[in-house]
């Protein structure tokens, strides 16, 4: 294992500032600060907010990533950042972060996509990826479905999200119950005293012949919903409701991915994303894949959401595949293409 590159990873593409340590598919460090705390206030992600907490928190999670590591920044081989896609601001720290440090130590710097890095990030539990995979990442700012020839040269995108991500959905439906932001583990949490089958919510886009997803329509469909429970003067059974409209998500997302498996001839499912923690998404894809004879691959929960250990992850997947690093003078790509694994 000592033969294989020494990488280090910077994640600052949202409200999260993630260092991850990585030799090979091994996972040495993940260090993580996150400013969740200081938007909940506002019930969602503020840009700014998120760049100073980045610029503060930087050098302290670099420092503890090295440290719980044991190693020094003479040990590190190479250096990897998220590059986008992303907010704009926030990419800029780390990508400058990245730069600053490279340069200094006269080490490659790689400017990675944050997409296929929640790709790569499932390799460090569960060994290479099968070739190809068809791979789902679900967050709050992406809900997409990916063919996976090979995760260091060749992505591709068959779906995405028309209008609200699966994740930003839990975060306003959330809000509409007034159950604080983030609202995807809250949600997740009362459902699991609620019936799923309740209220019969709507599925957007579930049969229309596409690989692409639709959320909008289901977060008004609930807000609507609770409001005419408010005018009416009843009591709203949140615990239902947020059972019936995390179904209705899930139900999608694992319909849609097992489409795009079977249309394919594909074998292999990877979700990843924040939503990816969620219980019930993980245990109606396991139900449904082994239904139809797909293998699932799904990364322990802290390894879903951003982490730096998912950018070292791809870092080290690229060093391993000999491909050139990136120029110092890469930018920061907030609407960076999955096509585009590297800047």
């Amino acid at each position: 294992m000592r033969d294989e590159p020494l990488v280090l990873g910077i994640e600052t593409s949202c409200d999260e500032t993630g260092v991850g340590i990585v030799r090979g598919h091994t996972l040495l460090a993940d260090a993580i600060a996150s400013s969740v705390d200081q938007h909940a206030r506002f019930g969602g992600v503020v840009p700014e907010v998120a760049s100073r907490a980045h610029l503060e928190a930087m050098a302290p999670t670099v420092e503890r990533a090295l440290a719980d590591a044991g190693v020094s920044f003479a040990d590190v081989d190479a250096f990897a950042v998220t590059a986008g896609p992303g907010l704009p601001g926030a990419l800029m720290v780390g990508v400058a972060a990245a730069k600053a440090y490279a340069l200094s130590l006269g080490k490659p710097l790689y400017g990675v996509n944050h997409l296929a890095a929640h790709v790569c990030v499932d390799q460090l539990e569960h060994g290479p990826l099968p070739e190809p995979c068809v791979a789902m990442l679900v967050s709050g700012g992406h809900s997409s479905l990916l063919l996976v020839p090979d995760v260091a040269s060749d992505v591709r995108s068959l779906g995405a999200t028309v209008d609200d991500a699966a994740g930003e959905a839990f975060d306003k439906v959330a809000r509409v119950l007034d159950l604080g932001f983030p609202g995807g583990p809250v949600i997740d949490r009362l459902a699991r005293e609620g019936d799923p089958a309740a209220i019969a919510f709507p599925r957007g886009k579930y049969n229309d012949g596409t690989y692409d997803f639709s959320f909008s329509g289901l977060k008004t469909a609930v807000a609507r919903w609770v409001e005419a429970r408010e005018r009416a003067g009843e009591p709203v059974p949140v615990a239902d409701v947020a059972a019936s409209f995390q179904e209705a998500v899930v139900d999608v997302l694992t319909q849609k991915a097992l489409k795009v498996c079977k249309d394919n001839g594909v074998h292999d499912l990877l979700i990843g994303g924040g939503v990816a923690a969620n219980s019930r998404l993980r245990a109606l894809a396991a139900e449904r894949c082994a239904a139809a004879g797909v293998r699932l691959r799904v990364p322990r929960p802290k390894l879903c959401t951003d982490n730096g250990a998912m950018v070292a992850a791809l870092g080290s997947e690229l060093v391993a595949s000999g491909l050139a690093p990136s120029d110092l003078e890469l930018p920061a790509d907030s609407s960076l293409p999955i096509e585009s694994i590297t800047l």
